[in-house]
């Protein structure tokens, strides 16, 4: 039985948390910014949890952790 690869692009983009989430930045944060509150983008630079909608396939693609 082979090795199960991880996606290298994948796990560029997200991280594991200590309680076993999946940590992602949020997007909207490179271009057409002048339009954007200053709250809104500060928001946007904090990272978020991935959403359950979300986490199956995130988990297929990062099957070490």
């Amino acid at each position: 039985m082979p090795k199960i690869k991880t996606r290298r692009s994948a796990a560029k983009r997200f991280e594991l948390t200590s309680t076993g989430k999946y940590r992602r930045r949020r997007q909207n944060l490179r271009h057409i910014l002048t339009k954007k509150a200053p709250g809104r983008k500060m928001r946007l630079g904090q990272p978020t949890v991935v959403d359950s909608a979300n986490l199956k396939a995130v988990r297929r693609l990062l099957p070490n952790g």
